[in-house]
């Protein structure tokens, strides 16, 4: 490869570094000279780590000269999102009054990456909270999509997608609660893997408490990356072990082989009709690259999306709203208080049983899904329903808020049940990228990174992109 270091996938770099053909200090300058050209304009990292790296890039070249073994990343530059913890860094996730909440040890998800032999060049922006599709906060500021200033680049993980998109490091990390992973990757043309629940260890060792039962159950770390083998690098580096982590589960990255053809489920339906044509036209077509790759397609409805997404409001909120909404009313910025409000006056406030029975409902839905899966072990569908949103949409108004809500329908119902799910851009549609996700069984996201590969494969990736 001839052209700069910051334009080659994760994958090419740790190869080429790992028998010496360039050094992880030239991909590190390469990816930090990226950085000063064009996070100005985009404000995806927004706590840089300039001279962390270098000297990480440097220890990893004597690592390698020195004969060590060395890990799946060893050498290559990554981001890691503000709202984990990474040892000497605030954990500020996006929260003036965290600004200085430094942490004294690194969480499971970035020791992993350390492990692995990453390069940290920078922490990456999201919502106050965490908790906002648009990725903006009084802290840190506005992060832009480098496809279009007037959209999002998703959130909450906007700051992680806009870096990723832009060559501002070959992998992001990012999280999962509601889409988080998934989103920002449709909204700025990447990939993003949202892994089974208990794949990746995750523990936020400055927390004073423990998070509330649905978001350790639901929420999950993951990567973004320009193409799929670098998801797949990704998790293999991600996933390791870590005592902290009481639901990580020790469960092999390659499952058993099932009969083949695979059979596909797709659905186009969002709340109850059609997605957007142009949402429509992107899964159908992918139909059709899996069908000629020889998958068996099907238009066949899974079990209830909307039943699940209503689970997810009637568990998450009902928990947010005990647990969450005080800390946002008094320490938010003014748009997660009005995005959030909304949020939560869309959702019943439940007693105790109901809140039991809600979570007594989840296990019926995953046996659902998974009678549903022994026939149709993928299913595809959309990862949004409408076209990246216009800025603002999720506090302009409260119809604007609730529109935002139901297109996400597709989102909330894998966290709640635990599934991988892949979200694999298709193309363009008016000048925005679009894309389309692939839900697979619990820990088989070899089986959705095999299928986003062949869509993958008909459709080349459309990042780095200069900012636009």
């Amino acid at each position: 490869m001839s052209e700069a270091l910051w334009r080659w996938p994760a994958h090419s770099l740790a190869a080429a570094i790992r028998r010496g053909a360039v050094s992880a200090r030239e991909a590190t300058v390469s990816t930090l000279e990226r950085v000063q050209a064009v996070n100005p304009t985009l404000n995806a990292i927004v706590d840089l780590m300039a001279d962390e790296a270098l000297a990480a890039a440097d220890a990893a070249d004597a690592a390698r000269r020195g004969g060590q073994a060395l890990g799946p990343l060893h050498g290559v530059p990554v981001t890691v999102k503000v709202n984990v913890d990474l040892r000497g860094h605030a954990t500020t996730n996006g929260v003036v009054a965290f600004k200085d909440l430094v942490a004294g040890e690194d969480s499971p998800v970035v020791a992993n990456l350390r492990r692995a032999g990453a390069v940290i060049i920078g922490r990456t922006n999201t919502p106050a909270f965490s908790v906002r599709w648009f990725t903006e906060n009084d802290l840190h500021g506005r992060t832009l999509n480098p496809w279009s200033r007037a959209h999002t680049p998703g959130g909450s993980s906007g700051g992680a997608s806009s870096a990723v998109a832009a060559g501002m490091g070959a992998i992001a990390h990012g999280n999962d609660l509601a889409g988080s992973v998934r989103y920002p990757a449709y909204c700025t043309g990447v990939c993003g893997l949202r892994p089974s629940f208990g794949r990746v260890p995750a523990y936020l060792p400055s927390a004073k408490d423990e998070r509330p039962l649905s978001m350790a159950m639901m929420s999950v770390q993951g990567p973004l990356a320009r193409c799929v083998a670098d998801l797949r690098l990704a998790l293999e580096a991600m996933s390791t072990g870590d005592a902290r982590d009481p639901w990580w589960v020790p469960a092999p990255l390659t499952g058993p082989a099932l009969p083949r053809p695979l059979r596909v489920a797709v659905t186009v339906i969002c709340q109850g009709a059609p997605a957007d044509p142009a949402v429509v036209a992107a899964v159908r077509q992918a139909a059709a690259w899996l069908a000629e790759a020889g998958y068996t397609v099907e238009e066949v409805e899974p079990p209830s999306l909307a039943e699940a997404h209503e689970l997810w409001k009637l568990i998450a909120n009902d928990e947010a709203r005990r647990f969450m909404w005080g800390a946002i009313e008094q320490f938010g910025d003014a748009g997660v208080r009005r995005s959030f409000g909304w949020m939560l006056e869309d959702s019943p406030v439940l007693d105790h049983s109901a809140h039991l029975k809600a979570f007594a409902k989840r296990s019926t839905l995953l046996r659902r899904w998974q009678l549903f899966m022994e026939r149709y072990p993928l299913v595809l569908g959309p990862v949004s329903g409408e076209p990246p949103f216009p800025w603002g949409w999720d506090v302009e108004s409260e119809a604007t808020m609730a529109r935002v809500m139901r297109a996400q329908e597709s989102q909330f119902a894998v966290p709640v049940l635990g599934l991988p799910a892949v979200s694999v851009p298709t193309g363009l549609a008016g000048g925005l990228p679009m894309g389309v996700q692939l839900i697979g069984p619990r820990f088989r996201e070899d089986l959705v990174l095999e299928a986003a590969e062949v869509i993958e494969a008909h459709s080349p990736p459309m990042t780095p992109i200069d900012p636009r």
